[in-house]
C-alpha cells in the first residue's frame, strides 16, 4: 500500500509533488476555488502560512471545480489570481477533482482517514437550504474544506469549509502538532 506521503501530484510548474516533499513539516491541505463565497480564506490562510512556516508549517492547496462550477480557471489562470488577488506564497497545486469518479488519489486517502469534520452537518443543511444537494460523509462536502497532515505524514484532523483559517480549533490543532517538534 502506497503511503499518503508518496502519491503523487501535478503542481504548477508541471513537476510531480508529494507530501513527502513537507516531509517533517506539519501541512495543512485545503481545496479552494476562486469564485466561491469562501475564497476570501485565502488571505487568512496567506496569513497562517506567514506566521507559522518559519515553524515547519505549510499550507498545500489544490484547486478544484468540484462545487457549483466555482473554479473554472486554468492552472495559469489560478496562479495569476492566487498571486494578485491575495499575494499567495504558499503552494498551490495542478487543479484536481476532489471528489466523484475522478477523484484524485491524494483525496481518496484524506478522506478515508478522516470521514468527517466538526461543522460540515450545518453546512450541508445550510446548502440544502439553497436547493443545493451536498455530498455525504466521507467526500468533500464544499470548496475549503481542510485536513491537517502532522510531522511523520499522519492526518491529525479535519475541518469543514466554514472553519476559518483563524478558528481557534484549527490554530490550536496546529500548534500542537508543530508543539511536537
Amino acid at each position: 500500500m502506497t503511503s499518503i506521503a508518496d502519491i503523487e501530484y501535478k503542481r504548477m510548474d508541471g513537476d510531480v509533488g508529494r507530501l513527502a516533499d513537507y516531509e517533517g513539516d506539519v501541512v495543512l491541505v485545503v481545496n479552494v476555488a476562486s469564485k466561491c463565497g469562501l475564497t476570501p480564506q485565502y488571505e487568512g490562510l496567506q496569513n497562517l502560512y506567514e506566521e507559522k512556516h518559519g515553524s515547519g508549517f505549510t499550507v498545500l492547496a489544490f484547486p478544484a471545480n468540484n462545487f457549483g462550477g466555482q473554479e473554472p480557471g486554468s492552472d495559469e489562470e489560478i496562479a495569476e489570481f492566487c498571486s494578485t488577488q491575495y499575494s499567495v506564497t504558499f503552494p498551490v497545486a495542478s487543479k484536481i477533482s476532489v471528489l466523484g469518479s475522478d477523484q484524485h488519489p491524494l483525496y481518496s486517502a484524506l478522506t478515508s482517514q478522516i470521514t468527517t469534520a466538526a461543522g460540515k452537518d450545518e453546512f450541508r443543511e445550510r446548502l440544502s437550504g439553497y436547493g443545493m444537494t451536498p455530498t455525504e460523509d466521507p467526500d468533500v462536502l464544499w470548496n475549503f474544506e481542510k485536513f491537517l497532515v502532522a510531522r511523520d505524514g499522519s492526518v491529525v484532523g479535519r475541518f469543514a469549509p466554514t472553519v476559518s483559517p483563524d478558528d481557534p480549533t484549527l490554530v490550536a490543532a496546529i500548534d500542537s502538532e508543530l508543539a511536537k517538534g
